[in-house]
């Protein structure tokens, strides 16, 4: 058995949330139907460029619409696992002295990879479980990259995810291209989706209009059938708080969507920058 997890991230600095990390993981039984699937939706389509959210027109509207379809039926038989994490800014932290702010970004995406999909309560595995991590390419030095794969290693000291008999190799920690990777593009479309919604741009209008564009209004129609496929899972589901466990923590696990809005330890509450008061 292998895990097989996608990442990315955006929006780093909304307009009231920011810091957006996703992931997909895979089981390796999984995998190839999956992709397979995911691949002749595209082709059946004639989507032959990359998936991408800013790629949402109303001329694409449909297809994006129809091959989301696909993928959140998937998603629903928990053959895919997607996360989305995210801070909102009402949430205040003092000054990061110089590594916390050098290294946030690093710093972000290893709680992320740790916790955001509860690998901690996992059925424990009858053999080693390895994980393989896809990264989007990664903003940054040759160091700080090799380093934070390094601290992702790190992870197989982690006394319950010991316990589950899962492991971390650096050598399948890679950066991918996501043009190359269906399950990449598919995560595009939901964390952009996400940071779309969240931040109300599905409110902007061009610049001395009156109206909003038609790209802004078929993003708000693709979001709210993504948003309606989700409530399928988690009926009263809200997207700007941590996805509730009912009352079983090992739901981190075995949900197949989730959302963590991530605070800060010792974070004050900023009201002036919630919504609001915008």
């Amino acid at each position: 058995m292998e895990y097989i997890i996608y990442c990315d991230e955006s929006d780093a600095d909304g307009q009231f949330y920011g810091n957006f990390y996703g992931g997909m993981l895979v089981r390796s039984p999984d995998l190839e139907q999956t992709v397979e699937l995911l691949e002749s939706k595209k082709a059946e389509l004639n989507l032959q460029r990359e998936l991408k959210w800013q790629r949402v027109t109303g001329n694409y509207l449909d297809k994006y619409l129809e091959f989301s379809a696909l993928l959140f039926d998937l998603i629903a038989k928990d053959k895919l696992k997607a996360r989305v994490m995210f801070t909102q800014n009402i949430h205040r932290t003092g000054p990061y002295d110089e590594y916390r702010r050098e290294y946030k970004y690093f710093l972000l995406y290893y709680q992320f990879i740790k916790h955001a999909f509860g690998l901690r309560y996992a059925p424990a595995a009858e053999k080693i479980a390895r994980v393989r991590v896809y990264l989007d390419k990664m903003p940054d030095t040759r160091e700080k990259v090799e380093s934070f794969k390094d601290h992702i290693e790190s992870l197989n000291k982690n006394a319950a995810i010991q316990r589950n008999r899962i492991m971390f190799q650096k050598e399948q920690i890679a950066e991918i291209d996501s043009k190359d990777h269906v399950l990449a593009q598919s995560l595009d479309i939901i964390l952009g989706a996400m940071q779309f919604r969240l931040n109300d741009k599905h409110l902007e209008k061009p610049k001395g209009q009156r109206f909003r564009g038609k790209r802004t209004i078929a993003k708000e129609k693709l979001y709210k059938y993504i948003n309606s496929r989700i409530r399928q899972i988690h009926p009263g589901f809200n997207i700007g708080v941590s996805t509730g466990t009912k009352g079983e923590i090992r739901n981190r696990w075995h949900h197949s969507y989730r959302h963590w809005l991530f605070v800060p330890a010792g974070a004050e509450i900023d009201t002036s920058l919630g919504k609001s008061k915008k």
